[in-house]
């Protein structure tokens, strides 16, 4: 498995952070990409996102495992900038997830009504060249409330106005 995280900022100061992984499809790396995606998060200080976006995420891993093929290789990139977090899971196959209704009883089949109910929005796209497929989900970052700090003056607001400056002799006599 490999990890990589880039921060980036653009001209207009908006600063872009990511973090990819690549990986194999297996349930046990399955559980480490969500301790993985927890702890980005917590670093950047989205603790509110980690139950969706791990959530999220281990159901398109799981996806990938059931069923991609001709292998399991895939990449998870979780991308943060503006307002909100993308998560994109990458894989080899070209054939399209389907948002299909589940039966109730059903213990299969719920994975992307899940990603969707968890989502603000996600959605697929194709691989140029028919290389693959990556299916992708959005979740908006809660609005910071600023920390109102206490103000500290070290004297009484009537003693901190300025004296009143004495106008000379001279141009009180010359008006």
């Amino acid at each position: 498995m490999q990890v990589d995280q880039t921060d980036r900022t653009d001209p207009t100061h908006r600063t872009e952070r990511e973090c990819t992984l690549a990986l194999d499809a297996h349930p046990y790396r399955i559980q480490q990409i969500r301790r993985i995606v927890s702890a980005q998060l917590r670093y950047w200080r989205l603790d509110p996102l980690i139950e969706p976006a791990a959530s999220a995420t281990s159901e398109l891993l799981a996806n990938v495992h059931r069923h991609a093929q001709p292998d399991k290789k895939c990449g998870v990139r979780l991308t943060l900038a503006d307002d909100r977090l993308t998560v994109a899971v990458t894989d080899h196959d070209p054939r399209l997830p389907q948002l299909r209704p589940a039966e109730p009883m059903a213990t299969t089949g719920r994975g992307l009504a899940m990603v969707e109910a968890m989502s603000d929005s996600w959605g697929t796209d194709l691989l140029p060249g028919e290389k693959g497929k990556v299916v992708w989900f959005v979740l908006r970052t809660p609005l910071t409330v600023p920390t109102l700090v206490p103000m500290r003056t070290t004297m009484p607001f009537d003693r901190a106005m300025p004296e009143p400056v004495p106008v000379p002799e001279r141009i009180a006599a010359a008006a």
